[in-house]
């Protein structure tokens, strides 16, 4: 039987003379590619150690289909189901459903759109619903990606100290719409890292080898997880209103900035990554965390009007979050760094 897709053999290396040695391919695999004699291959020495063997003018595109059956999902489990399939990969989505259930497909395709970039409808009748990706995954940088993140992060935090400084609320009232933003941009992150993970093409289109990727991945998470707690206090703020007026001193809107300027180091140590200036970011948020720790412990022993002390707390808390993500970002870029040192030997 031949060797298919998945599976794996052993092959002698075979001495042609001189300081040449070939091996055979397998013939399966020279069929499914197209090959034919004299055709040119690349050869690929990986980080690892691994030879990777790949046509050199190959046209081959593989086109990843999803099909879903409404009467095989679970009830209102669509647009989970269709998030998967995003960020699993999938080019095209089908969605098999009854007439009568049109309309609330139709919601549910239009809420998935909302969370996600490069897929469009291009059929919609009563019993089926044809969705399909425009974008390739290897047209949008990561690092692009993580930037557009951060400048939302910190936009709506530099608005939250405003509104806490006297300028009007309406400065955070689309709050929401930037959270999604963020949220949507996690999502892409994702689904290019996951197809990167199968493609060579994409990896090298990317320019980053998996290991970055991953890492890359979870720095979008400690991102996503700074809005959602920049989201917490922008709706904190405008849940209580009269308690924010002339509130700027208080001891976790003094950590902000912070934070901010050791995020803004770490992030311009994505590429630079030096270790010292990663570090000391790192350390001042660690303080920064301790001292809101004591914040909270003193207003739970004066016990201060309970509103109040409610909405201290909650902002303390999210402050501190903010700060332990950053850290967890830097941890992340040190990671990197210590991985690109790496020295290998074959003993």
């Amino acid at each position: 039987m031949g060797l298919g897709p998945g599976e794996n053999e052993v092959r002698k290396l075979q001495s042609t003379g001189g300081s040449t040695f070939t091996v055979s391919l397998p013939k399966p695999w020279v069929t499914a590619q197209g090959l034919q004699a004299r055709d040119s291959l690349r050869v690929d020495w990986r980080p690892s150690g691994a030879l990777r063997v790949t046509p050199l003018d190959s046209n081959q595109k593989t086109l990843q289909q999803t099909f879903f059956s409404t009467k095989n999902l679970p009830e209102k489990s669509l647009h989970d189901h269709l998030m998967g399939a995003y960020i699993a990969g999938s080019d095209e989505i089908y969605i098999d459903h009854q007439p009568d259930e049109t309309k609330a497909v139709s919601g549910q395709v239009r809420r998935f759109l909302r969370s996600t970039r490069g897929f469009e409808i291009m059929d919609e009748g009563p019993n089926r619903t044809q969705l399909k990706c425009l974008m390739n995954a290897g047209d949008m940088p990561l690092h692009a990606s993580l930037n557009r993140m951060y400048l939302q992060v910190t936009s709506l935090t530099r608005d939250i100290l405003s509104v806490f400084e006297g300028e009007a609320r309406n400065y955070i009232e689309d709050a929401e719409e930037r959270e999604s933003e963020v949220d949507a941009l996690l999502y892409l992150i994702d689904r290019q890292v996951r197809i990167l993970l199968d493609s060579y093409l994409v990896a090298t289109k990317l320019n980053l080898t998996r290991t970055q990727a991953l890492e890359y991945a979870n720095l979008a998470r400690s991102l996503e997880r700074m809005m959602d707690h920049s989201f917490s206090i922008a709706t904190l703020i405008l849940e209580h209103p009269k308690i924010t007026k002339n509130m700027i001193e208080m001891t976790p809107l003094e950590q902000l900035p912070l934070w901010q300027a050791s995020l803004k180091e770490l992030m311009i140590n994505i590429r630079t990554r030096d270790s010292n200036r990663i570090e000391k970011a790192r350390q001042d948020l660690k303080h920064a965390q301790q001292r809101l720790l004591e914040h909270e412990k003193n207003v739970l022993e004066n016990h201060r009007s309970n509103l109040w002390m409610a909405f201290d707390l909650r902002l303390s808390e999210s402050v501190r979050r903010l700060c332990a993500y950053a850290r967890d970002f830097g941890e992340i870029l040190l990671n990197m760094k210590v991985f690109s040192e790496l020295h290998r030997s074959v003993r």
